[in-house]
C-alpha cells in the first residue's frame, strides 16, 4: 500500500478531514489547551495522582542545575532544561563564550570499526559527540560558529533572507581533530509529545515506509534500524535528528552521559560505577514521556486554505498528519488518535541540507521527519528559537525554502506561488 494511500486510510478511520475539528486535538484526549509561553510545560491531564508526584520529580531532574563535582568533567551544558527553555527547542548557540552550549557537535570517524553492528565507529579518545566545555581542565573541542547570508526569490519576486551556519572545529588545543572525523552540528529538539510518539507501533511506520518509492509518488521515506544491544539484534529508530534511538530510555541516558557527562545504568563508567541513581534516569524518562501536547488553534478561513494547501504541495507526504499509537506502560498514551505531522521516518531533503556524515543507516542527506505539532507556538515559548536541525531557519519560510531532495517539489511549489497561497500556508503552520 502506498504511503498516501495509508495516510487516507488513517484519517477514514479516525474521522478526521482535511481541516476538521479532531485535528486540533493534536495529542488526541490528552491534549492541553494552552497557547501562552508555556504550553510545552503540562503534563498529561488524565494523569494519576501518583503519576503526578513522578512527574514532578522528573521535573525537578530535568530542571536540576548540575555542579561540580557530579557534573561533567567533560560536557556541553548543565542541566537539561538550560538546552530545552520551555521545554522547547534548544538556541543554535555553541562555544566558550557561556557556560554551557545549546547546540553540539556529533562527531565520527571514517577509520576503525564500530563498537556495535552498523553503528558509528568512534573518533579515537573522543567518541561519538564532542563536549566543547570542561571542569577545570582542556574541552574535547572548541568551536567556532559564523552564519553565511544569502536571498532566495520568490517566483513574484520577493526576496527572502536565508542563512546557513559555518563551524570551525578544533580539538581543545586549537589544533586538528584526527584524521578520518566527520562532524554534525545540531540543535535540540522539542520534549512534549515524546510518550505519544514512543506508543506509536513498529508496524505504523513499516506500513508507512516505502524505502524503494513502490508507489511512484517521488518519496521514499524509511526506518533507520538502530542495534540494541540488549536484545541483541537491531530495533527501529525514532528519536533524535537521524532516528539512531530507539527508545525515550535510550534517549534520556545518552542525553544524560554525552550532553552533561553524568554516567547511569545504561551507559556506565567502565567499573560500572555511575553518577546518577536509577531514580533518576527512571523519573527523567517518566517526565519526558508525558509531558502534553498542546491543542492547536482554530484554524480561521485562511488557516483552512493553508491545511489544503499543506496537501496540494505534498507537505504530508512525509509530514503524515495523524497517527494512532498503540499499547504503552503509560496508559494514558496508548490507544490515542495523534496529528504530529510526521512519519518518523528517514528522508532525503537534499544536499543543501546534509551534514556528510552517515547515521547508523541514515545517509548525509537524510533526516527523521520532525513533527510540526505546537511549531506555530515555538517563537512564542522561547523568542529566539530557529528551526531545522541546525537552527538555520529563523522563519518558517525559510525553512520549507531549504528543503530539497524528496521535498524539492514541496518546497518548489511553495515558492513559486502567490504571496496569499504563502502566507495562508504559513497562518497553517501557525496555527499548530
Amino acid at each position: 500500500m502506498g504511503r498516501l494511500a495509508i495516510v487516507c486510510v488513517l484519517l477514514a478511520a479516525c474521522g478526521d478531514d482535511a481541516g476538521g475539528e479532531p485535528e486540533l486535538m493534536q495529542g488526541g484526549t490528552q491534549s492541553v489547551d494552552d497557547r501562552t509561553a508555556t504550553a510545552y510545560s503540562h503534563a498529561l491531564p488524565d494523569l494519576e495522582p501518583a503519576q503526578v508526584e513522578t512527574h514532578s520529580f522528573g521535573n525537578g531532574r530535568f530542571s536540576f542545575l548540575w555542579l561540580p563535582p557530579i557534573l561533567g568533567p567533560l560536557f556541553n551544558h548543565n542541566a537539561c532544561i538550560a538546552c530545552h527553555a520551555g521545554h522547547g527547542r534548544g538556541l543554535s548557540q555553541i562555544g566558550p563564550s557561556s557556560v554551557g552550549s545549546q547546540a553540539l557537535i556529533r562527531i565520527s570517524s571514517t577509520l576503525g570499526e564500530p563498537e556495535v553492528p552498523g553503528g558509528n565507529i568512534p573518533v579515537p579518545g573522543l567518541g561519538l559527540q564532542l563536549q566543547d566545555h570542561h571542569i577545570g581542565g582542556v574541552p574535547e573541542g572548541r568551536v567556532d560558529l559564523q552564519w553565511i547570508e544569502t536571498v532566495l526569490e520568490y517566483g513574484d519576486g520577493e526576496i527572502q533572507p536565508m542563512r546557513e551556519p559555518r563551524v570551525t572545529v578544533t580539538n581543545g588545543t586549537g589544533g586538528p581533530l584526527p584524521a578520518g572525523t566527520l562532524l554534525s552540528y545540531r540543535q535540540s529538539q522539542v520534549m512534549f509529545g515524546l510518550g505519544l510518539l514512543e506508543a506509536v507501533p513498529d508496524d505504523a511506520l513499516g506500513e508507512l515506509a516505502d524505502a524503494d518509492d513502490a508507489d511512484g509518488d517521488g518519496i521514499s521515506g524509511r526506518i533507520n534500524f538502530v542495534w540494541d544491544a540488549g536484545a541483541g539484534q537491531t530495533k527501529v529508530g525514532r528519536f533524535g535528528h537521524k532516528a539512531t534511538q530507539i527508545s525515550l530510555l535510550e534517549q534520556v541516558a545518552a542525553a544524560y552521559a554525552d550532553d552533561i557527562g553524568l554516567t547511569n545504568r545504561l551507559r556506565p563508567e567502565p567499573d560500572g560505577m555511575t553518577d546518577i541513581s536509577d531514580a533518576i534516569l527512571d523519573d527523567t524518562v517518566f517526565f519526558a514521556a508525558t509531558l502534553a501536547v498542546p491543542m492547536a488553534a482554530p484554524r480561521d478561513p485562511e488557516a483552512q486554505r493553508g491545511r489544503a494547501l499543506f496537501d496540494d504541495f505534498q507537505c504530508s507526504g512525509c509530514h503524515t498528519p495523524t497517527l494512532v499509537t498503540g499499547d504503552h506502560p503509560i496508559p494514558q498514551l496508548a490507544g490515542q488518535t495523534i496529528h504530529p505531522y510526521t512519519d518518523l521516518l528517514l528522508h532525503d531533503v537534499g544536499d543543501r541540507l546534509t551534514d556528510a556524515r552517515p547515521d547508523v543507516m541514515a545517509t548525509g542527506v537524510e533526516w527523521r521527519t520532525p513533527p510540526l505539532w505546537g511549531i506555530g507556538l515555538a517563537q512564542l515559548v522561547s523568542p529566539e528559537a530557529t528551526f531545522l536541525h541546525d537552527g538555520r531557519a529563523r522563519t518558517l519560510n525559510e525553512a520549507i525554502l531549504w528543503h530539497g531532495g524528496e521535498a524539492a517539489a514541496s518546497a518548489e511549489s511553495f515558492r513559486l506561488a502567490n504571496r496569499a497561497d504563502r502566507d495562508a500556508l504559513i497562518a497553517f503552520l501557525q496555527s499548530l
